[in-house]
C-alpha cells in the first residue's frame, strides 16, 4: 500500500498563493524521520525546517508541490483553492498512492483515491508533517523573494500573514497584485 501525506500552507495568509505538498515516504523511513525532528512545520524554526527538506527528500518515494494563485483564490474562495492545490499535488505523484492522509477535516473532492482526513494530522502523522514542511519551506522561499519586489509590508518576516507591520503597510501602500482582496483585513484597508 502506498500512502501519501498531504497538507497545505498559506490558507490564512493575506498575500501570496496557497501551496500544497503531497509526500509518499518509504515505509521504513517514518521512525528515522521522527528521530530527525520531522513534525508539524509550525512547531519548527525556519532553519530547522529548511535543514529537514533534504532529509525528507532522501526518505521519499515521491514529493509533489502545487500552488493556486491569488487570482484563482479570489475566483473560487480559499477553501476550494486549498483543496484544488492538494488535489493537483496528489495527482502529480508517481507512483499513484493507494491512500491519502489529509491534514484537516476536508476531504479532497473527485480524488478517486481512498482518503482519510485527520485533524491536526501534521502533529500526529509523519507523512503529513513531511508534507507540511515541504510546502511551508517552498512557500516561505517564494514570499521572501517577493518581499524584495514589494517592500513596506514586512513580508520576509510575516510570510504574508496579517501581522501589525503587514496591516500597517497595507494601510499606507494599499494592496499589491498578490494580496487577497476578498479577505476582510485587505479589503477594509484598501484605498
Amino acid at each position: 500500500m502506498l500512502i501519501a501525506g498531504v497538507d497545505e500552507v498559506g490558507r490564512g495568509a493575506l498575500f501570496g498563493p496557497v501551496v500544497a505538498a503531497a509526500v509518499i515516504l518509504h515505509p521504513d523511513a517514518e521512525a528515522w524521520l521522527q528521530d530527525q525532528g520531522v513534525t508539524d512545520s509550525k512547531a519548527l524554526i525556519p532553519k530547522k525546517r529548511q535543514s529537514l527538506v533534504p532529509v525528507i527528500q532522501s526518505a521519499a518515494v515521491d514529493i509533489q508541490i502545487s500552488w493556486v494563485s491569488v487570482q484563482q483564490i479570489e475566483r473560487i474562495n480559499i477553501l476550494q483553492a486549498s483543496l484544488q492545490a492538494m488535489q493537483q499535488a496528489v495527482n502529480r505523484l508517481s507512483p499513484r498512492p493507494t491512500r491519502c492522509l489529509i491534514d484537516g477535516n476536508q476531504a479532497i473532492p473527485q480524488l478517486g483515491i481512498e482518503q482519510q482526513t485527520i485533524v491536526k494530522g501534521d502533529q500526529s502523522v509523519v507523512a503529513i508533517a513531511a508534507a507540511s514542511i515541504i510546502a511551508k519551506v517552498w512557500r516561505d522561499t517564494l514570499i521572501i523573494r517577493l518581499s524584495h519586489r514589494y517592500p513596506g509590508y514586512d513580508l520576509a518576516s510575516n510570510k504574508g500573514y496579517g501581522t501589525p507591520n503587514h496591516l500597517s503597510g497595507l494601510e499606507k501602500l494599499g494592496p499589491t497584485r498578490y494580496h487577497r482582496r476578498s479577505f476582510k483585513s485587505v479589503s477594509n484597508l484598501s484605498h
